[in-house]
């Protein structure tokens, strides 16, 4: 029996798979594969996933597959999040997608994403002590509290860095305006959840997300230190209304795979700082991805162990 094992995420913004053998019984990382796929940009007024925003998701799937071949990876679990959680039509998308991947695709709830991100935070990043753990989706946002293994709190949130596009940044030049715009949505949202999330006194923060990786990107280029500032945030809003051009590109260090959503991002990272009274965010060493493996790790240990 193999040891080999895949996990597969389907994101509202990105498709991740990585590619684990399990070594002294824990998963090493031996190949990853992402794309930008950006499903919740195709979800139409009336709940459905387009056609154009299906064919993009099964390209994906359909290139997973052709690397699960050439790594001759039997042992996978495909893990679908917010989008196919919304949509209408999620069971066309699923049953397209067998056709291409041969693996049936897991809607998880929202409290269960938490629960995963969680995991994957807590087996890939250093510490013990209490923590809030943050990832900005592209649809959903989830907010996990815990002390060491023990999760204390979690709650997935509609705050997504890709749906909130099209009502506040879907035009050019951006404004200050858009920001308050966004703030304000994030505010109506969080609001009946504030008060027990900050009862926590959590106001260092872990990220993890494609949001924070790309501010990471950026403070990394700039030479500065791997921590999220809202002084830094702010700098990173006046260069986005100061940008004269639509994809960003007078933005040091920004690579045209992030820009799309760099304004979202960094709109959502402004309103939870300010609602959540954080004094910084560090990067957290795993996820959602991260935790489908060890899962899957946990599974092929109990098989062994027969």
């Amino acid at each position: 029996m193999s040891k080999d094992f895949a996990a597969i995420t389907l994101g509202s913004n990105s498709f991740n798979m990585l590619v684990a053998t399990l070594a002294e019984g824990v998963p090493q990382v031996v190949a990853k594969y992402k794309q930008k796929v950006r499903l919740a940009s195709g979800i139409d007024t009336h709940g459905t996933l387009s056609e154009a925003a299906i064919k993009d998701g099964l390209a994906c799937l359909a290139m997973f597959a052709d690397k699960l071949n050439q790594h001759q990876i039997t042992h996978v679990k495909v893990i679908a999040t917010a989008t196919l959680r919304l949509i209408s039509n999620s069971n066309d998308f699923c049953q397209q997608a067998l056709k291409v991947l041969p693996f049936p695709i897991e809607i998880i709830s929202g409290d269960k994403e938490a629960e995963l991100i969680y995991l994957g935070m807590f087996h890939h990043t250093q510490g013990e002590h209490r923590r809030l753990v943050i990832d900005i989706g592209g649809a959903s946002t989830e907010f996990i509290i815990g002390d060491g293994e023990r999760v204390l709190y979690k709650k997935s949130l509609p705050i997504g860095c890709v749906s909130y596009l099209t009502p506040h940044f879907s035009h050019f030049p951006h404004k200050s305006e858009d920001f308050d715009s966004l703030a304000l949505q994030v505010k109506q949202v969080l609001a009946e959840h504030l008060a027990e999330v900050n009862g926590y006194g959590c106001h260092d923060a872990v990220g993890a997300s494609g949001t924070i990786q790309t501010i990471m990107e950026l403070l990394r280029h700039r030479g500065h230190d791997e921590r999220i500032t809202l002084a830094f945030l702010e700098q990173m809003k006046q260069e986005i209304l100061a940008q004269t051009c639509s994809k960003f590109s007078e933005i040091e260090g920004l690579t045209e795979e992030r820009a799309p959503t760099l304004a979202t991002g960094v709109a959502i990272l402004l309103a939870l700082f300010e609602l959540l009274e954080l004094q910084s965010i560090n990067l957290s060493g795993g996820a959602l991805r991260e935790g489908v493996l060890q899962l899957l790790a946990q599974e092929s240990l109990a098989q062994y162990s027969r």
